[in-house]
C-alpha cells in the first residue's frame, strides 16, 4: 500500500491554466475551483479530498495525435498493446498540475467533440458534451497507484455528481451523463478512441461503476494497476466523498 505523504508547500499552492474553451462559471460551486472565462484555477487544499502524490505521467498530445490516434489494430497487436508501448516510450513524469489540465483538456475535447451531436445511436446533446469535456479535464488530476491505492481524489472523480452540481442535472440526467461516459455510446470505435487518446495521460480509463450507472465515476489508471484493490478502496470511501460533492450543490 502506498504511504500517504504531505505535498510540499510549493506543490500545494493554487494553480491556474488558460484553456482553449471558456468553462462554465458555475464550476465555482465546487470547492477549490474558480473559473474566469477560459481560465480555470484550482486550490488543492480546498479541492482535493486526498492529495498524496501530486505527480502524473503525460505524453505530448501532438505526438499522440500524429503517431497514435490513427493506428490500426491488427491480429498481432491490439490497441491496448500499442498504447502501452507508446506510454513506455514517450511518457514523462511531471509535477505540474497546470500541464495535466492542458493535456486533460485536449483528450476530453477529442473524445467529447461537438460533431457527435445529432449522430444516430448516440442521442447526446451539446450541453452534455460540454459537461463531459469540462469534468474530464479536471478528472485528469486524479491518481491511482499501481497497487490500487487512490492517492489523489477530488470531486470530479465523481463526475456525474459534480456535473449535476454545476449544470443542474437532475438524477436522471446525471445517470445519463454517466452512461454516455462509460457505456451507452462506447461502441468499438469509441472504445478504441478512448484507449489511444488516454495514452496522453499515461494510461487508460477505468470506470468505478460495475455495470449500470451508479455515479462512482472513474480515473485514468496505469496499465497493470491492481483493479481489485482499486475497486475495494473506492467502494469503502466513495459514498462519503459523493455525499460531500452533493452537499456542494445545496449551499
Amino acid at each position: 500500500m502506498t504511504t500517504a505523504t504531505t505535498p510540499s508547500t510549493a506543490e500545494s499552492k493554487p494553480f491556474s491554466v488558460t484553456l482553449p474553451e471558456a468553462f462554465t462559471p458555475e464550476w465555482s460551486r465546487i470547492d477549490g475551483i474558480t473559473v474566469d472565462g477560459h481560465t480555470v484555477a484550482v486550490d488543492p487544499g480546498k479541492y482535493f479530498f486526498r492529495y498524496e502524490n501530486p505527480t502524473w505521467v503525460l505524453a505530448d498530445w501532438d505526438l499522440v495525435r500524429a503517431e497514435l490516434l490513427d493506428v490500426a489494430e491488427t491480429s498481432e497487436q491490439a490497441v491496448e498493446q500499442r498504447a502501452l508501448e507508446f506510454v513506455k516510450a514517450h511518457g514523462q513524469l511531471t509535477g505540474d498540475p497546470a500541464k495535466v489540465l492542458e493535456v486533460g483538456y485536449e483528450v476530453a475535447a477529442y473524445l467529447f467533440r461537438d460533431e457527435y451531436v445529432g449522430v444516430g445511436g448516440l442521442d447526446v446533446t451539446e450541453r452534455e458534451l460540454k459537461a463531459l469535456r469540462e469534468a474530464t479535464t479536471i478528472m485528469a488530476l486524479n491518481r491511482v497507484e499501481v497497487d490500487g491505492h487512490l492517492s489523489n481524489v477530488g470531486p470530479c472523480w465523481f463526475f456525474p455528481v459534480a456535473t449535476s452540481v454545476v449544470f443542474g442535472f437532475d438524477e436522471d440526467e446525471g445517470e445519463r451523463v454517466d452512461e454516455l461516459y462509460h457505456g451507452g455510446w462506447f461502441n468499438e470505435t469509441r472504445r478504441r478512441e478512448s484507449v489511444l487518446a488516454h495514452a496522453a495521460l499515461g494510461g487508460r480509463l477505468v470506470h468505478g461503476c460495475q455495470a449500470s450507472a451508479d455515479m462512482a465515476g472513474g480515473c485514468v489508471l496505469a496499465y497493470g494497476t491492481d483493479l481489485v484493490g482499486f475497486r475495494a478502496e473506492l467502494a469503502s470511501l466513495r459514498h462519503d466523498w459523493m455525499d460531500r460533492v452533493t452537499a456542494m450543490g445545496r449551499r
